[in-house]
């Protein structure tokens, strides 16, 4: 299964919802399998986040793990942290980046919310992810 523009806009419609349930102005990005953005929206976030949102996104895709997650493996890595946070164009391991999965437990694509803390930001992004299954 391929994320199509269809799911990806499902995915983001439920996170989208989920962040004006909590009344925060985010960034919400979903991305493909390859990490290219498939959608986008911008809730009167700030200007600085928007990246933050692609790249949480791209950053879950890229590894098929959350970037939470993908941040606690970077921190146990001592000098190489630097490294692996720097390559594919700069990686962002706070949370708010999830794997999208199909309801076969395929990885789809992800998405990524950025504006709030990031325990909101992973609630919003896991709202969205959570559509599809």
């Amino acid at each position: 299964m391929e994320i199509t523009y269809k799911l990806a806009e499902k995915v983001l419609s439920a996170a989208i919802e989920k962040a004006k349930s909590l009344g925060i102005p985010v960034s919400i990005a979903v991305v493909d399998k390859g990490g290219h953005l498939v959608a986008f929206a911008r809730l009167d976030s700030v200007y600085g986040v928007i990246d933050f949102a692609i790249k949480k996104a791209k950053t879950a895709i890229m590894f098929g793990i959350d970037s939470d997650v993908m941040g606690c493996i970077i921190s146990g890595a001592d000098i190489h942290g630097y490294g692996m946070l720097n390559s594919n164009d700069g990686l962002l391991t706070l949370a708010g980046g999830v794997i999208i999965k199909d309801k076969n437990e395929g990885i789809i694509g992800a998405i990524g919310s950025s504006g709030g803390t990031p325990e909101q930001d992973k609630e919003i992004a896991q709202a969205g992810a959570a559509v599809i299954v």
